[in-house]
């Protein structure tokens, strides 16, 4: 076994959120970001007893952003624009940060909108952090590091 410097796999409750012309202080949770390669299953009568497997569209799966509230609008308003048909598509980055606090892994996704804002649900006999969300959709997703 080779010696050397351990690597330690990240964690992923270190992390930052970057967004085309929004100022946001942080994230609690960024989920969803995925993609799949639909498959277009094809057979010919002349073909062997089973089917070919092509590649077919790929889709991305919507990312869903929570935070704690606080008095920034820079989501809810970039959501009220889309709402009124004025959709603002912007880049997205999502990014891994070491224990040190250097950028490690980053994903990002092109064009970019809000399809769906969760305001926090309030309960007068909690003590939990109202938490607000948003559901975002894009156009493709690269992993650059």
């Amino acid at each position: 076994m080779a010696t050397g410097q351990r690597k330690d796999p990240l964690r992923n409750f270190r992390f930052r959120i970057e967004i085309d012309g929004i100022q946001q202080a942080g994230f609690s949770d960024a989920t969803g970001f995925d993609s799949t390669i639909d498959v277009i299953e094809y057979r010919e009568g002349t073909d062997p007893t089973h089917v070919r497997k092509l590649s077919g569209l790929t889709k991305y799966g919507n990312i869903t952003l929570k935070w704690g509230q606080t008095d920034s609008l820079d989501l809810y308003n970039w959501h009220k624009e889309a709402i009124v048909g004025n959709i603002q598509r912007r880049n997205l980055s999502i990014i891994i940060v070491d224990e040190a606090g250097n950028d490690k892994a980053r994903w990002e996704f092109v064009s970019a909108w809000p399809t769906k804002y969760d305001a926090p649900d309030f309960n007068a006999k909690g003590n939990e952090i109202a938490i607000e969300s948003i559901e975002i959709v894009h156009e493709g997703m690269t992993r650059v590091s």
